[in-house]
């Protein structure tokens, strides 16, 4: 298994990739461009074509890590099977059927391919498909995962030695900090303690991506990645402190006037200000176009008025990214204002001590440790020095200036929720014992953790390849939507598969790995949900033609 190989069968890949955008291109096409109802309608056909191309990115980026490795004499033994077993399967998979999820499958001949183009990609890739499909290769990584232990991510990762670095710090607090509690917060529904939170503040994970001019560390999108990842590993509601912070600073950085970046982003950096964001509406989800909550001046202040849903960590929040409507004569995207209200921190007994604000916790099956809330406003007053950028109407457009990164840490936060279920997965199938041995000696249970291993590592150098491209000041929402959308799927098929490997004992909630199925069902629906995800890549794939 070698990167030459590999990058053969990732062209050929990439040539069945565009065929199929050209296909799906004259579908849903008339003289004036994409034909709106045909895009609406033919959904089925436009997210066949998306996970294609994200299957053919994966390839790309797991051929382009292996070629890293290889150039520096890294690419051992464990990584070849990785890269072999799981150029095998997505090979499989792209020829017969992509799973979109448990149901719904993308096939070839869904985006216009007939049986030629499978054919000649069927030449290309059988030979990599013998080599790594096979139950022999399957077995041997398994005993390589077993003897690397399970203090690793299976395989090395290729990071520079700061980054791998940052991982083992961040291993280390998780293993003595996060994992010998987190089943406990998570089953007590109860808070991240403020003494971790403050913790992770000692340790830079709020200052991580911050100019240093601004209190920050300086550091790229991929080691927020990294340190994402490894948190989300100890527990997704820790891994997930960050994003709020993550999307509050991007939004001020970005948008923000000099003052604004003075008074809250060195308070963001040391996580003296903890803050929220405050988008959803209970009838609008992804279709922000139609928020009806609404912001209206009055003297030096703005009177904000509507509710919200799905808002997290907002008791304890000091600090709100509020998206309202400023203009009610503009009922779509131009109309929409973003704000940075002040808030006091409440607590359960009473959550919004603050005149004009309201709400009740929603309870939820799994990333807990924050809770969530339905949140009214009546009045609620907010500055209008708070006004982002002190500007009117320009809300939506610096919200998705924030999504890139935001897809790219949901990423991340799936890689670290799927290795943790590997975790657990492997070390009860180490320890369980059934007709006389162990379980992980039975063909099957080994199958799903080799394979397991394989999508993880694949998924994690998908998002760190978006990562890189953001450091880079490249346009990434393409690819951070390809992590996000592959990485989801793979956090809860990792989970799912870890809960069998229990069997009965998977589904006492004593165990961890019921807690981990919970956790990484979310992560298929926020941040854009699977289906919304795949209509936005494959449109943009279509719009790059």
């Amino acid at each position: 298994m070698t990167p030459d190989r590999l990058d053969a069968v990732v062209k050929a890949v990439a040539d069945t990739v565009a065929k199929a955008r050209t296909s799906v291109s004259r579908k849903i096409a008339d003289p004036g461009g994409a034909d709106p109802p045909a895009l609406e309608r033919e959904q089925h056909v436009l997210h066949s074509l998306a996970w294609l191309a994200t299957y053919g990115e994966t390839l790309k980026g797991l051929a382009a890590w292996a070629r890293r490795l290889s150039g520096a004499d890294r690419f051992t033994e464990l990584e070849r099977l990785l890269a072999g077993i799981l150029f095998a399967e997505y090979l499989e998979q792209i020829i017969g059927g992509i799973p979109m999820n448990q149901q719904e499958f993308a096939r070839l001949a869904h985006v216009g391919l007939g049986d030629a183009d499978v054919a000649a990609l069927k030449t290309v890739a059988a030979p990599l498909i013998a080599e790594g499909a096979n139950a022999a290769a399957r077995a041997r990584l398994v005993e390589l995962m077993v003897e690397a232990g399970s203090a690793g991510a299976y395989g090395n990762c290729g990071l520079d030695d700061t980054l791998d670095h940052i991982r083992s710090e961040m291993r280390r607090f998780v293993e003595d900090r996060v994992a010998p509690r987190a089943h406990e917060w998570h089953r007590a529904n109860a808070y991240v303690p403020l003494e971790l939170i403050a913790e992770l503040a000692g340790l830079g994970v709020f200052a991580l991506t911050l100019p240093e001019e601004h209190g920050g560390m300086g550091l790229g999108k991929e080691a927020m990645c990294v340190v994402s990842e490894e948190l989300s590993r100890g527990w997704i509601a820790v891994g997930s402190l960050g994003t709020r912070t993550e999307i509050a600073s991007e939004l001020i950085l970005a948008a923000g006037t000099d003052e604004q970046k003075r008074r809250w982003l060195p308070r963001l950096a040391t996580g003296e200000v903890l803050p929220t964001a405050v988008f959803t509406e209970p009838d609008t989800g992804s279709d922000l176009a139609s928020l009806k909550t609404r912001a209206q001046r009055d003297g030096d202040v703005y009177r904000i008025t509507g509710n919200k849903t799905w808002i997290t960590h907002p008791v304890r929040a000091d600090l709100m990214t509020l998206l309202a409507r400023t203009d009610p004569t503009d009922q779509g995207y131009r109309g929409l204002s973003m704000f940075l209200a002040e808030k006091p921190r409440g607590s359960d007994a009473d959550p919004f001590p603050v005149a004009g604000m309201s709400g009740g916790e929603i309870e939820v099956l799994g990333y807990r440790g924050m809770k969530e809330f339905e949140i009214r406003f009546d009045g609620f007053a907010v500055k209008a020095e708070n006004l982002l950028g002190g500007r009117e109407g320009q809300g939506f457009k610096q919200l998705m200036q924030t999504f890139e990164a935001a897809r790219i840490q949901t990423a991340a936060r799936a890689v670290g929720v799927a290795q943790n279920a590997l975790d657990l997965g492997l070390d009860y199938a180490l320890s369980r014992r059934q007709f006389g041995k162990p379980i992980i000696a039975f063909p099957r249970i080994a199958d799903k953790l080799a394979l397991m291993a394989a999508e993880i590592m694949a998924a994690r150098q998908l998002t760190y390849f978006a990562a890189r491209e953001k450091d880079a000041g490249r346009r990434c929402d393409l690819e951070a939507g390809m992590a996000k959308l592959l990485a989801a799927r793979i956090a809860w098929s990792s989970a799912d598969n870890a809960l069998q490997i229990h069997g009965g004992n998977g589904f006492a909630l004593e165990y961890q790995v019921s807690r981990v199925l919970c956790d990484a069902r979310i992560l298929n629906i926020f941040e854009g949900a699977a289906e919304i995800q795949a209509q936005v890549i494959a449109r943009r794939l279509l719009e790059e033609r």
